[in-house]
Parts: structure tokens; sequence; C-alpha cells
């Protein structure tokens, strides 16, 4: 079909709910205009083939769903993915790719089509990033339609605007700043991780939208903490791949910190590090591919999020419902908090919940500054810096309405109507200046964040698995019912949130206390606890061979020996000279 055959066309559109976009920060046209015939690609998410309560699905005492079951009561219907890739071919799109368990469909097609199909106006342009940089995008504003055909059965179109979606929640600490550092070893002695688990037989999934990992930043990092490099392998989501080496002080920080905190951590799970591009679609898709990967994650820890105002209605809630759907599957998804304290760095400095960590599916990981001698905490409190310097996130969601399990948590009025939701649920160490020691792009450093508390809870979550012999999906109604195995903060702010005894909107209900956790996991879910942790153990047999370990696109193995490095053990437990690396 010519272009011109198909403008000539009536097309009857009908306004798509929640998709209205306000022009991004500081936008003024590209160098270049945005030419009719370059291609576009965007993610369609359809309706459920059947009504989805989320309580009954994902609550505290839900069974996880096995996959095929899951796809065909709550994926997308058949008829709904025929009428809608029919509809749009015969339109002139591109079908990608069909996936109707997680009830995605992506698409392609020219400016020119793109525009007449959905009833908006691509634009090349630049705006202002989340640091402040200008950063040249694909941009719309308004509302965007859909074919009347259409109407109730596509709930959101994603990636026809292609500015950056989200922001790493990570900070890099300057050399003289840095009061005590640790390495994921020490933290998860400190925090008391149970003792006769590792992570093995357990899948935990990163969600990256950026950078890379390089092999030898892991075997250099992990021989140095003398353990044996874990199985780390690279996903890539809608033609986004592992590209290290490109940004240090950026996204390669905020991969290299994931995986080697959870590598730290839980050094028997193979790590999963799914790589998309940084928009609302690339997002979503690498949300959704994790949660419906083979076999089912027992985590999945998001370390990106941005205020909960700059994302439009309906890709909040096309990434909440993918997350619902990691949480049925039995999928605990950790996601951090935010770095700017209780105002999320928005304008004006009024309170904002960061997403995805103030969806109800999500664990929302806060921060600490943690101060310890040996195994013994002396002081943790709340991280707070000072303005601009960074604070652990919190509040109360604007958009996301107070869930059963916090009912009785003490959680502040929202502004607003629809809203409520407490954030974070846990927290952990998150200051750099009592920060994680990493190694990064053949560089040492100490980084903090609660970029870093989310991969540690996840795991955390890893290692019960492994010993509760059963999924733990939605964990926060569980963790809201303990009256053991967290550890309160009740001292320091995080700006207009100030923290104390039970939960608050700065550390949520308090850091963990591993071993003590687990014990009243086991004693408030006996069935499960009646599985041992020898069941969860695979046999050498059963482990992924050498030979498909380094198979597509994996960039690590599980049988290398463990590569000694005294030195720079060494120099990683001295880590404050980090500043003359850098």
């Amino acid at each position: 079909m010519t272009e011109s055959h198909e403008s000539n066309q009536p097309l009857e559109l009908v306004p798509l709910p929640g998709s209205e976009r306000q022009p991004a920060p500081g936008v003024r046209p590209a160098a270049h205009p945005l030419a009719r015939e370059t291609a576009v690609e965007a993610t369609l998410v359809l309706r459920r083939a059947g009504a989805a309560d989320p309580a009954a699905l994902a609550g505290g005492d839900a069974a996880p769903l096995p996959p095929a079951e899951f796809a065909a009561r709550f994926g997308a219907s058949a008829a709904d993915v025929e009428l809608v890739t029919s509809t749009l071919a015969g339109l002139g799109l591109t079908i990608i790719e069909t996936d109707p368990a997680s009830r995605r469909v992506r698409v392609s097609g020219p400016v020119s089509t793109i525009d007449r199909v959905f009833g908006t106006a691509l634009e090349a342009a630049s705006s202002e990033g989340a640091d402040g940089s200008r950063v040249t995008h694909r941009h719309r504003a308004g509302s965007l339609s859909i074919p009347a055909v259409l109407a109730g059965v596509v709930t959101a179109v994603l990636g026809l605007d292609d500015r950056p979606q989200a922001r790493a929640q990570f900070r890099v600490a300057e050399a003289h700043a840095t009061s005590v550092s640790y390495t994921p070893v020490q933290l998860g002695e400190i925090y008391d991780f149970p003792a006769g688990t590792d992570g093995a037989g357990q899948t935990v999934a990163i969600i990256e939208l950026g950078g890379g990992f390089a092999e030898s930043d892991l075997d250099a990092y992990f021989g140095g903490l003398s353990i044996q490099t874990p199985d780390v392998r690279a996903v890539g989501v809608d033609g986004a791949v592992n590209e290290p080496g490109k940004d240090a002080q950026g996204a390669d920080g905020e991969v290299l910190l994931d995986i080697e905190v959870v590598g730290g951590l839980s050094p028997r799970a193979s790590i999963l590090v799914y790589f998309a591009p940084n928009t609302d679609a690339g997002f979503l898709d690498a949300v959704a591919t994790a949660a419906h990967a083979t076999p089912t994650p027992a985590a999945i820890s998001i370390s990106w999020g941005q205020s909960e105002d700059e994302w439009t209605a309906q890709a909040r809630t096309a990434l909440d419902d993918a997350l619902l759907d990691a949480a049925a599957l039995g999928i605990t998804v950790t996601a951090a908090a935010g770095d700017n304290g209780s105002s999320d760095s928005a304008a004006g400095g009024a309170n904002h919940a960061d997403f995805p960590a103030s969806s109800p599916h999500a664990l929302a990981c806060g921060g600490t500054r943690l101060e310890a001698s040996g195994t013994k905490v002396t002081s943790e409190t709340v991280w707070n810096n000072g303005v601009g310097n960074g604070a652990t996130g919190g509040g109360v969601s604007d958009v996301f309405a107070l869930p059963a399990w916090q009912r009785s948590a003490g959680v502040p009025a929202s502004p607003t109507r629809g809203g409520g939701r407490g954030v974070p649920d846990v927290a952990a160490n998150a200051d750099p200046q009592t920060g994680y020691e990493v190694l990064v792009d053949g560089k040492r450093a100490v980084y903090g964040g609660t970029s870093a508390v989310a991969p540690l809870w996840a795991a955390l979550v890893a290692r019960l698995v492994q010993s509760l012999g059963s999924p733990l999906g939605l964990l926060q109604p569980k963790l809201y019912e303990l009256s053991s195995g967290l550890r309160d903060v009740t001292v320091g702010n995080n700006g207009a949130f100030a923290a104390g005894p039970g939960w608050d909107a700065c550390t949520g209900l308090g850091v963990p206390s591993g071993t003590a956790l687990l014990a009243a996991l086991k004693a408030s879910h006996p069935a499960a606890s009646s599985l041992s942790a020898e069941a969860s153990l695979p046999s050498e047999a059963s482990r992924p061979s050498a030979t498909s370990r380094a198979s597509g696109n994996s960039l690590a193995s599980p049988g290398r020996p463990v590569v000694q490095s005294a030195d720079l053990a060494d120099e990683l437990r001295s880590i404050r000279a980090i500043g003359e690396d850098r």
C-alpha cells in the first residue's frame, strides 16, 4: 500500500485514555527535522483475556500460577491479538512480534504512517535530561488516538516519544567524603544473611536501561573477593545490547553495581541482565520479558525510576500491570525508592514518590547510612546528605491507593484522592559515604544510592527462596505481618518525612536481619518451610554446561576458575584512596 493511497483512505480514530503527554522540559526543535520515512517502533499493550483481581492474583497467600495457566487466563486472547495485528498490518504497519502472555504487540512503520494511525505528530527535538544535559529524541505532546475498531482492546501505545524515561538511582562517592565502605560480602554478614544459602538454583533478573559490563571486570572483582565468578548473561530487548566501556560515570556504573551486589551476596544464583532502551516502551518490555522468562526468576531488581508525574498514565498502568504479572508468577520485584529525598528532585520541591517503587507490586527499597565494626552495627540512620547531595526517596503515592497490607502501618494521608501507597517498604545501606566497593570499567570506586539496595534485597530474596523451597512473590503482605526479621531505623529524615518507631516514609519497616527473617517466614508459612533447602539445590549435572553458558549473550561462566587477586582485595579494603584512580 503506498503512502498516497493509504493517506486518502478514511480512518476513524478514537482517543486513547491515559496517553496525554506533557512537553519535555526545555524542549526545542532539533537541528535536523524528523524525516517522514524514518522508521519508528512502538509497543502496544492489550487488555487481559479475563479480569484480574490484584488482591486475589498476587495477595500475601496467593499461590504462584504456572506460566501456561497465567497466559491462558490473564494474557491477551487470540481473538484480540488477531484483531490488532490484522488491523495495523492493513493500515501499513509491520508486526515485529506478538507476546500474548504479556499482552504486547510490537510494530514498526514510517513516521508518516505512525502519525496517521495513532493521531499524533512526531518531531525531532532536544530537551533537558534528568542530569541537566541536552538529549535529542523523538517528541510528541498531547494525546494519542487509535483506530476505532481497537477501542477497549489496546490500552497503551508506548515508544513513539523516545525521551529518556528513567534515571539510574546511584551516586558515586567523592574520595574525600568516604568515611567507611563495604564489600557486598561484608554487608551480607552485617545484615546476617542466612548461613547455608548462596542462591543456588535461583535466577535473579536485573533491569538495565543502558550501559554494559565486561567479563574482565567481573573476573577481577569477584576474584578479589575470593568468589567464583557467577553465571552472568546479557539479554537484549528491543535492539539494546550489552555495551560496556562507554559510560563509567553513568549507566556502566549502574550495571556493574547491580551485578556485583547480587553476585557478591548470592554467588550461586544465575544472573540475567536485561538491556533495553531508556524509553517507556523499553522499560516495560524489559520487565515483561524478564517476568515471563523460563525459568521464572526468584527476583527482579530495578534500580531505575522517575517521579510518578513524569510518566503518562498509560505507561504507569502498563508497567504496574507487568509488575502484577511478575507477582502472580511468584516473582519478587525489588525497586529503588530514589536518591533525591522526599521531593524526588521535582521542580518546586513538593513531595513526590518515585515510580516503579511506588507500585504496590514492587518491594520499594529505601536507604540508610550504615556504620559498623566488624559485623556489629554501631549506627544506622536515614540516608540524607543534604539538599542536592543525596537522600533516600520516600513518601506517599499520588496515584496508587493504600494497599490493604499497609492500612495499619500509619502511612500519612495522600494529598490526592487516588493515592495513598506508602514508600518505601524496606531499606539497607545506601549512603555513598558508607557505600559499596565496586569495580567499574577497570577502576575501583565507592558507590551508594538506593540503586544498591534493590539488588541487595533481590539477592536476599534468592537466598530466602532457596531455603524455603518455594517462591515469595509479592513479599510485602508477608513482611507487614511479621514481628521479627527487620531492624527498625528510627533516626533521621529525608526532607519532609522523619523516621520513627515502626513503618516510616524514609526506611519503611527497616533493614534486614536475614536469619531472623527466614525463621519468621518459615513460621508464618509452615507448608513452604517443610521443603528442605537441599531440594532446591541443583546437582552439578543440572547446572548449565560451560558450552551452553558461553553461547548467545552469555558473558560470564561459573565454570571458570576463581581469579585470585590479592592486590585487588587489598585495594578494595583500602578504598578511601580511590580518587587517585578516577
